[in-house]
């Protein structure tokens, strides 16, 4: 499916978006890339401040039971908070914001709907803080591939193989040392 697509440019700097991640640019030549399955990619913009960026998460929040007092950046909770505050740090404002949201996918039968279970926590993340979506293409069995232009708000949105899409697993992350283990 494609979407206002986005003009060729000469001298394009394409930068990946990957599973855990954001970036944010008013660069007039800049273009954020990304695959997606069952995660989200939100893609925020300013049309007046001309910045916008996207994120990439895994999961929607941890579990109840997840007690960590560390950030886990795989999680759209903490990935939607930093999106946001850096475009306000680069000049957006908060009441102009727009986004798209793309991905959700449920690409493999007789697994838990975690693609479902993101798409909703985005959309409602969105509502709660008052940010117009203005468009999205989510939910399906298909990968996607997105290409954004952050200054412009310009999108292109297409399904790809499946085979394309990140694995549904957390890349591994060292995790310090607390201290003592007490072993039981």
């Amino acid at each position: 499916m494609m979407l206002e697509k986005p003009p060729i440019l000469p001298n394009i700097t394409r930068l990946t978006v990957l599973q855990g991640q954001f970036r944010v640019s008013a660069g007039p030549r800049v273009e954020l890339s990304t695959v997606l399955g069952s995660c989200v990619a939100t893609c925020l913009f300013d049309p007046e401040a001309e910045v916008g960026g996207m994120n990439h998460f895994l999961l929607s929040e941890p579990p109840a039971s997840h007690a960590s007092e560390e950030v886990d950046v795989h999680y759209g909770v903490y990935l939607m908070e930093m999106l946001i505050n850096e475009m306000l740090a680069n000049g957006a404002r908060k009441s102009r914001l727009r986004a798209h949201l793309y991905g959700g996918a449920n690409i493999r039968a007789g697994m838990a709907q975690i693609g479902t279970a993101n798409a909703n926590f985005a959309r409602v993340f969105l509502e709660r803080e008052r940010i117009q979506l203005v468009r999205e293409d989510m939910g399906g069995v298909s990968a996607r591939r997105v290409d954004f232009r952050p200054a412009s708000g310009l999108v292109r949105c297409r399904t790809v193989s499946s085979t394309e899409a990140p694995d549904t697993k957390p890349i591994p992350r060292a995790v310090p040392s607390r201290g003592e283990v007490e072993l039981f």
